[in-house]
């Protein structure tokens, strides 16, 4: 497949990179800056998701069979870059005829209100008591900005034409991949606290021609 990976510099990113080549595809990698990449057999475009216009992606986009994004704040001051990134990249999506796009988001987002969802569940069904009631509370007050971009994120590609799904991992590890892990449509997985990137980054990938996937969220957790 024709392949467009966003954040191709991050954690996820990378690893959806790596697999992505070592698998046979043909990927373009998206980076603010492309001399961070790693040396790879894949066209670089340097884009600014923070704020670029769609016909500054469009280019890496175009003739694509589907486009992956590790796209999300690393620190308080990138907090909306999802959101708007995400925007950019569906505008450009459109404006090619590409339809696929499979994200990052994070397990705590179907508690956390959003624009399109002002009254979400106050908790999420896979979530037990300690998660709920100790883990939970005091993630959110340290990356409420960080919660709020992705929850606007989904928020764009539910108001989107395109074939989305949004991935919800915990939290991440450096650990290799296994592709021996946990998913669940719509909510967490009960006592998933941990998942490699390596991991997610393989379910994005085995994720990219399953119809029963389009518009859905996704829990994976080890």
């Amino acid at each position: 497949m024709k392949l467009t990976i966003v954040a191709a510099t991050g954690g996820i990113g990378r690893q959806l990179l790596a697999q992505a080549i070592g698998a046979g595809h043909d990927v373009t990698a998206v980076a603010r800056n492309p001399q961070k990449l790693s040396p790879a057999p894949a066209r670089a475009v340097a884009a600014d998701l923070a704020s670029a216009d769609p016909a500054a992606i469009q280019p890496a986009v175009a003739g694509a069979d589907a486009v992956l994004s590790a796209l999300g704040p690393r620190t308080k001051a990138d907090a909306g870059v999802a959101a708007r990134g995400t925007k950019v990249i569906a505008e450009a999506m459109r404006a090619s005829g590409v339809r696929r796009i499979i994200v990052v988001s994070a397990a705590p987002i179907g508690t956390i209100p959003s624009p399109g969802r002002p009254h979400p569940p106050r908790h999420d069904p896979g979530d037990g008591f300690i998660i709920r009631y100790l883990a939970d509370p005091i993630v959110k007050r340290a990356l409420r900005e960080h919660y709020a971009d992705l929850a606007r994120m989904e928020d764009v590609l539910r108001d989107s034409d395109l074939d989305w799904t949004a991935v919800r991992p915990p939290r991440l590890t450096g650990k290799p991949v296994t592709g021996r892990y946990r998913t669940a449509y719509g909510q967490n997985i009960r006592r998933g606290v941990l998942v490699s990137r390596a991991d997610v980054a393989h379910y994005m990938l085995s994720a990219l021609d399953q119809p029963e996937t389009f518009h859905r969220t996704v829990g994976i957790a080890s």
